[in-house]
């Protein structure tokens, strides 16, 4: 068995995914590096040699199977999976786009399934470790222009809950990760101002600590911005549509 501790990362080609594999990369870690565009994560590999680039189409259930039995294969262990493949198209999203609808809950959601399928019965086997899936802040509530985007990650929020209930009894931690705005490939396609929006590599080094150094079921950040969603979450349907509707005319939006 290796020295280093193993960590597999899907989405890691951009974003929030990205910055993680390089900040656990950087702490040591071996880092299985997953995304569909394997030259991004070819140039991880460049950055760091601790990443090593397993190509993933999270939507094809047998090919994320079959990853991680190469991953299984190659390091003998793996300690934490974090799952953060995800689309958003905030344009598409302004009419009722079904077909967009199904690819974001193929990607964001099913892609997750397939993903957390693919590993469920090594750590239960295992038990021990980590399974870690990234959801949004915008899973708490509907947001304008949004909607196929919160309900994939609302589903990943709910069943996160589900599946901590079902692994504790196997001695497997399960995280919820739920970041506000990042500035990524992905919400660099919002055209409205987003606020305390922060770097990817904030959000890697509050995952690290979530991860490594903390127990707690959610790892949310930042603090200040995911305390008012939560606020916003427990309030009156009526309530909440009016502060969101009277922020969408302060933007005109």
């Amino acid at each position: 068995m290796t020295e280093k501790k193993v960590i597999w990362i899907t989405g890691a080609s951009s974003g929030i995914g990205k910055s993680l594999a390089i900040k656990f990369a950087n702490e040591n870690w071996i880092v299985a590096a997953s995304a569909r565009r394997e030259n991004l994560l070819q140039e991880l590999n460049e950055i760091n040699k601790n990443i090593h680039p397993f190509p993933l189409d999270v939507t094809d259930i047998e090919q994320c199977k079959m990853v991680f039995k190469d991953i299984i294969k190659e390091f003998k262990d793996v300690e934490i999976s974090v799952f953060s493949t995800g689309i958003h198209d905030p344009k598409s999203e302004k009419e009722f786009n079904l077909e967009k609808i199904r690819e974001i809950m193929e990607v964001n959601y099913f892609g997750t399934m397939n993903s957390i399928n693919s590993v469920y019965d090594y750590f239960n086997n295992k038990k021990s470790g980590q399974i870690s899936i990234v959801s949004s802040v915008a899973g708490y509530r509907g947001l304008p222009a949004a909607g196929a985007y919160c309900a994939s990650k609302s589903a990943l929020s709910s069943f996160t809950e589900s599946l901590h209930f079902e692994m504790k009894k196997k001695n497997v931690r399960i995280t919820l990760i739920s970041p506000g705005f990042i500035k990524t490939p992905m919400t660099d396609q919002n055209d409205f101002p987003m606020p305390m929006i922060k770097s990817p590599e904030f959000a890697a080094e509050q995952i690290y600590i979530g991860l490594i150094k903390k127990n707690n079921f959610e790892i949310h950040f930042p603090k200040t911005f995911t305390f008012i969603m939560k606020l916003l979450k427990i309030l009156p349907n009526y309530i909440y549509f009016k502060i969101v509707e009277k922020g969408m005319k302060k933007i005109d939006y």
